[in-house]
């Protein structure tokens, strides 16, 4: 019998849909999957049942642990002192520590090996610089919470299809100079090894160009030729189903249609939009990120805070219904390691 994975659960920015749609998840039956710890000031949460329409009982626990939460979701109340009041639809520095926060109680537990997982409502990194995360995003503040230095990346999944890159946050004037063997040769393995633990048990992944046509043979760069090519080879040598080169403006077509259909499971880019762009014409409002590499499985829905939309409860909880099924996948393989260790 399949674990139930034990999930801490964080609403995402104040101003945005993030507490929405939470609360739209959590009045969903399929939150049966799992354990939950949802760690989160007890009047947002109210505000946020309010505005989705819904009205839950989660009974609170003192302390930030799973207590209870074998018959159903706890509340772990967190706030910031002196209860300060978070603007909406708009990005501030206190919703910003606001975030960091919860977020911050989550990581604590995971590392404590009390939860299995991390779902988080979508954030705002203005917000959160704002409040004085000095990294370009938080992926690399949930890598430095953690006390990780090994490669990670974002992933973003959509219907059972990957992407990460091999860049991400940068000027793409920076990007050229990042894309290296070893960068390309993490990316490629990064999403092998996530895949495999979602449970595909031969992912398949194409590996994009850089350049336009691919650099046509040198004529337009030869990063394809000397780094992206020797790279995919590389992965080849080492039983990784990886392919490519394939030029970025058509690599797209060779995924359309269900998981049967495709011809890969996974896409690796080089730089953000390169792959951003694509996997959201797909199904913007059904995408996730994955916070790729880290040594706990950490999930949010693609889109942002929707600062336009927020307070008016019609957020679309596709895609944060979505990050929660991958959250129980990757959790219960986490927790059900743990057992046979």
């Amino acid at each position: 019998m399949t674990p139930r994975p034990r999930i801490a659960m964080v609403l995402g920015d104040p101003a945005g849909i993030g507490p929405e749609l939470i609360a739209r998840l959590l009045a969903d039956p399929v939150a049966a999957q799992a354990r939950i710890l949802l760690i989160a000031d007890r009047e947002e949460w109210r505000r946020a049942m309010q505005v989705a329409g819904v009205s839950l009982t989660l009974p609170e626990v003192d302390r930030p642990d799973f207590q209870g939460t074998e018959q159903g979701p706890r509340l772990h109340h967190w706030a910031l002192d002196g209860n300060p009041t978070y603007p909406r639809g708009a990005a501030s520095a206190e919703g910003g520590r606001y975030c960091l926060g919860t977020l911050q109680v989550a990581l604590n537990l995971a590392q404590a090996g009390q939860a299995d997982a991390i779902l988080f409502g979508p954030l705002n990194k203005s917000s959160m610089h704002a409040a004085g995360m000095g990294h370009n995003d938080e992926l690399h503040w949930f890598a430095e919470r953690l006390g990780y230095r090994g490669p990670f990346c974002e992933f973003n999944v959509l219907d059972g299809l990957w992407t990460s890159r091999v860049t991400s946050h940068v000027a793409i004037r920076d990007v050229p100079a990042l894309i290296t063997p070893e960068r390309v040769r993490d990316a490629i393995d990064l999403i092998d090894h996530a895949l495999r633990r979602s449970g595909v048990a031969a992912p398949r992944i194409a590996v994009c160009g850089l350049n336009p046509h691919n650099g046509d043979n040198g004529a337009f760069g030869r990063e394809e030729i000397d780094v992206i090519g020797p790279a995919v080879a590389a992965a080849q040598a080492r039983g990784v189903a990886a392919q490519g080169p394939f030029p970025a403006d058509t690599i797209f077509l060779k995924v359309q249609g269900g998981p049967d259909e495709r011809q890969f499971d996974a896409i690796v880019t080089m730089y953000h939009d390169q792959g951003q762009i694509g996997i959201k014409l797909m199904g913007f409002s059904r995408g996730v990120t994955v916070q790729g590499g880290l040594p706990v499985p950490i999930t949010t829905p693609a889109h942002g805070t929707a600062f336009d939309i927020a307070q008016q409860g019609r957020a679309n909880p596709g895609a944060t219904l979505q990050a929660f099924h991958l959250a129980c996948q990757m959790g219960a393989r986490r927790l059900a390691d743990a057992r046979a260790a």
